[in-house]
């Protein structure tokens, strides 16, 4: 809708985006290409963190833990502190 307004009354999860493949990389490449294509305006959305998820090492090797998402984010922030 139009100049609606999200209320915080409500669930913030909007979308969800399943995806799948024959193998755990095949899904990997498909969430990928879907979450480049995924365009959600005007609001602010996980899509960029999700991306990073996915791209990232230690998750493409399947090292990672409860901690993981914490790290990261905490990692993004220092390099935008650099910035």
């Amino acid at each position: 809708y139009q100049n609606y307004e999200i209320l915080p009354h409500y669930d913030s999860l909007i979308a969800k985006l399943i995806t799948h493949g024959k193998t755990r990389s095949e899904a990997i490449r498909i969430m990928l290409r879907a979450l480049e294509e995924c365009i959600i305006e005007p609001i602010k959305t996980t899509v960029p963190f999700c991306r990073d998820v996915l791209n990232d090492a230690r998750f493409l090797r399947g090292k990672v833990y409860t901690d993981f998402t914490d790290i990261l984010i905490s990692e993004r922030q220092k390099e935008t502190e650099r910035k």
